[in-house]
């Protein structure tokens, strides 16, 4: 089977109104529950944003694009090429178990590394280091916010904190995580235009302190709400695909194909899950180079 260049196999081709204000036990009841789902509504539609630090993969996913009704067994389902499992963690998930998911068939791993310039993930030592130990091949990956710093100064935070790359075969380029905001406007209070710029001089700052192009990990709505379809970095820049479902659907602009797809945020095992679009040496092609 064909591969590109970033190492990835290409498949061939109502209520009732009453007239006497009458009311019984059980009307009482229906109130008081009334009552209480509109207050419970009020509240979610104010409540209070996340701490920072606490984003990850797919956070964004789950909460805009009403992906994840499909049962986890049905997500994930594309039978058209070799492809290699995979999953991504953040601090939420603690120490993981990483023998027991090697043992599950898993062979490659991301980990959250830092968000923002503020944020490193405290679990960062054990999940990363503990990933590798059990065998697999993994890299870092960046929580965007585009309204705290700019994306230079955020790359350089990022590599300075777990997002640097080695030619050690096991290390995969770093990603950045670019979805809709947990704590506030989507698009970050960026004009489409603004965005696409933020996001080249992260990408650029990134390749000029680790001489690789990093990944891309973003949904196609959201991509297309806050950047205007933007189609410049798919000829570069790998690209991880977030869609909960049985195939990776419309891709966003700029790309035919993709790199790693995010199918499910509740697997059977920690972590999200995630296809390589390959077999495991084309993810240990990616982690060279």
């Amino acid at each position: 089977m064909p591969v590109d260049r970033f190492g990835t196999a290409r498949p061939h081709p109502s209520m009732r109104s009453f007239r006497r204000p009458f009311i019984t036990t059980s009307g009482v009841l229906l109130i008081a529950l009334s009552l209480l789902f509109s207050s419970s509504s009020v509240a979610a539609a104010g409540e209070t944003p996340p701490p920072r630090g606490s984003a990850h993969l797919g956070m964004g996913v789950v909460a805009h694009d009403g992906q994840g009704a499909l049962p986890p067994e049905q997500r994930g389902l594309e039978p058209e090429a070799t492809q290699t499992e995979g999953v991504d963690v953040a601090s939420h998930q603690g120490n993981v178990d990483w023998p027991a998911l090697w043992a599950s068939g898993v062979k490659w791993a991301y980990v959250k590394a830092t968000e923002g310039t503020y944020y490193k993930n405290p679990y960062f030592t054990q999940q990363y280091d503990g990933s590798h130990d059990s065998g697999m091949i993994r890299g870092t990956y960046h929580f965007a916010t585009p309204d705290t710093a700019t994306g230079a100064a955020q790359a350089d935070y990022f590599v300075d904190r777990g997002g640097a790359w080695s030619p050690d075969g096991k290390t995969l380029p770093g990603a950045l995580d670019i979805e809709w905001n947990p704590y506030g406007d989507a698009c970050y209070g960026k004009s489409q235009s603004g965005m696409v710029t933020w996001i080249r001089n992260f990408l650029n700052q990134y390749r000029a302190r680790t001489g690789r192009d990093a990944v891309i990990y973003t949904a196609t709505s959201w991509w297309t709400q806050c950047t205007g379809d933007y189609a410049g970095f798919g000829a570069v820049n790998p690209l991880w695909i977030a869609r909960y479902n049985t195939t990776p659907g419309t891709l966003p602009a700029g790309w035919s194909v993709q790199t790693m797809w995010q199918y499910t945020s509740s697997g059977p095992f920690v972590g999200d899950h995630n296809k390589f679009n390959g077999a495991l040496d084309r993810v240990v092609a990616l982690a060279n180079g």
